[in-house]
């Protein structure tokens, strides 16, 4: 059905109170609340971290340690920033905390990107294990004080010959540590008390081989009543990494069993190839942290959270990829952010294009987004959007809980060949409960619009 939407022309629209919102990015530390932005992923917009490793430390917060992507033709860049949370809902970010390249540059041996890391906290010290693309000095490790860094003196680990990336640390009952690495078949080795040597002549490898367990790279390790999970990127499906996939031992040595997937990040973003991500137990519920991809590249990805559970036999059950990941549903009569879509259907991709704001791009005709999920409360009966048309214009279908499920409303964009941002309303048929909402576009050539966000209201005009 078509409501009857109505158009009103921003002209030079300003992002003063996003631009308030998102100013204390260019501090060195910061608090962002999820009322500011989307609570997956968990970094605001132009932010990137991937692979991100979570530790709860002994301050009882959460620290999330990743790689820090900064473009679509590489991966990563030359530093690290950490997330940290009491709660999961305000989140800080600390920048900078280690650089192989710039003023902060602590690998005095090498200029390369800094990949995925780990991190672990012992006897006082806080270490940082790094990676690069480099076969001469693979793997490194720094050290700190405080989770937050800034984290110092990096110096190569001798790998025994394998250089190889994704370095994780775990750390058993017995305090004894675990370094765990490699691409295509996982090695584990001990670590020497001093936390920055592993004993060479302890090296297993084909801890997990893709063969047998599906393994890829980032591996991640974690107990919980005496299971031994081993937590990697899998290529169970499609033959690409887009799994974080688990598998089981009575032993940090294994032999291991593969039990299956934890989430697949397929159908984030069109080109989405690999994941990475680790699980932690904070306040008595279980995550599985992993990212996503944006832009229509393999990089460019930004981390989620989402909560998992575990079945008697030690089995974790698969979750599905959400927006509101950590948190309540969405709540339908405030803003929702584009880049919060969970499952993108098609061309459409997620892309930076203001200072901190991020919108939907590359729509077509027949693609198809949705947000998981929305609390509409007592009922909604009208939505806005913040739209760009394009040359060609086209339409929005409002649909529920399926791709193909019930349509609530259709919003008709007019072609602009200006370009400029309006808001879009209309009326639509009455929506009460907690929903998926889907997005679907269409429109007689590809050229339609771009969405930054939108709004359901009850029987009110949107401010």
């Amino acid at each position: 059905m078509d409501t009857g939407s109505t158009i009103a022309k921003e002209g030079a629209y300003s992002r003063f109170h996003s631009a308030m919102t998102y100013y204390p990015l260019l501090l060195l530390f910061l608090t962002i609340s999820n009322s500011t932005f989307c609570q997956n992923p968990i970094v605001p917009a132009g932010v990137y971290l991937a692979d991100p490793s979570a530790h709860v430390w002994h301050d009882g917060k959460l620290y999330v340690y990743g790689s820090l992507d900064e473009s679509t033709e590489y991966y990563c860049s030359y530093k690290y920033h950490v997330l940290s949370t009491s709660d999961l809902v305000h989140w800080d970010i600390t920048e900078n905390v280690f650089a192989s390249r710039g003023d902060n540059d602590k690998v005095p041996y090498s200029d390369k990107e800094l990949y995925a890391p780990d991190c672990q906290f012992k006897n006082g010290m806080y270490y940082l294990y790094y990676c690069q693309p480099d076969r001469k000095a693979a793997e490194g490790v720094a050290t700190s004080k405080f989770p937050i860094g800034p984290f110092t003196s990096g110096a190569s680990i001798a790998l025994g010959g394998i250089e190889e990336i994704d370095p994780a640390v775990f750390i058993d009952d017995d305090g004894q540590a675990y370094y765990i690495w490699g691409q295509f078949d996982a090695k584990i080795a001990r670590l020497k008390p001093n936390m920055t040597e592993i004993d060479s002549l302890s090296i297993v490898p084909e801890l997990a081989t893709e063969k047998e367990h599906f393994f890829h790279e980032g591996a991640f390790m974690f107990k919980r009543n005496g299971i031994y999970y081993l937590v990697y990127s899998d290529i169970s499906r499609g033959n690409q990494p887009t799994c974080i996939g688990y598998s089981t031992s009575d032993s940090p040595w294994g032999p291991f069993k593969y039990g299956g997937v934890i989430v697949d990040n397929d159908n984030c973003d069109p080109s989405t190839w690999n994941n990475h991500g680790s699980v932690v137990k904070f306040k008595g519920q279980w995550y599985v942290f992993y990212h996503r991809s944006t832009h229509n590249s393999r990089m460019m990805r930004k981390a989620c959270v989402e909560p998992i559970t575990f079945n008697m036999d030690g089995s974790i059950n698969e979750v599905e990829m959400t927006s509101q990941g950590a948190g309540p549903p969405f709540n339908a009569l405030e803003k929702i952010e584009s880049e919060c879509a969970c499952l993108l259907l098609g061309n459409s991709r997620i892309e930076l294009f203001e200072t901190m704001n991020e919108k939907l791009g590359g729509i077509q005709n027949g693609d198809k987004v949705a947000y998981k999920y929305i609390d509409f409360k007592d009922g909604a009966d009208q939505i806005q959007f913040r739209v760009k048309a394009l040359q060609n214009g086209g339409k929005i279908s409002v649909r529920l809980d399926q791709p193909w499920g019930a349509e609530v409303g259709v919003l008709n964009i007019r072609g602009d060949e200006a370009g400029d941002w309006n808001t879009v309303t209309s009326k639509i048929k009455k929506v009460g409960g907690v929903h998926a909402v889907w997005l679907a576009f269409s429109g007689d050539k590809n050229e339609l619009f771009e969405l930054d966000w939108f709004e359901f209201a009850n029987n009110s005009e949107i401010e």
